[in-house]
């Protein structure tokens, strides 16, 4: 792999950092003041130059329920 940019160091070092404090990419850029869809469009920009992303964080959109009788 070739060096990066400065651009895509910036845009790479906010994907891992919102990966190591496992937040969702929403939740990240809300925080940072990003654009959602630039993180998004960076990450897949990245992703095809070759460079290896970190794995996003996903929460749990379903969350288990004990009825109690």
């Amino acid at each position: 792999m070739t060096d990066l940019t400065s651009t895509q160091a910036f845009w790479l070092g906010h994907l891992f950092h919102a990966s190591s404090r496992q937040m969702a990419l929403s939740e990240y850029a809300e925080e940072q003041g990003l654009e959602l869809a630039s993180l998004l469009a960076w990450e897949q920009r990245l992703v095809v130059q070759g460079v290896l992303v970190p794995p996003r964080h996903r929460p749990l959109r379903f969350v288990a329920v004990e009825v109690a009788r």
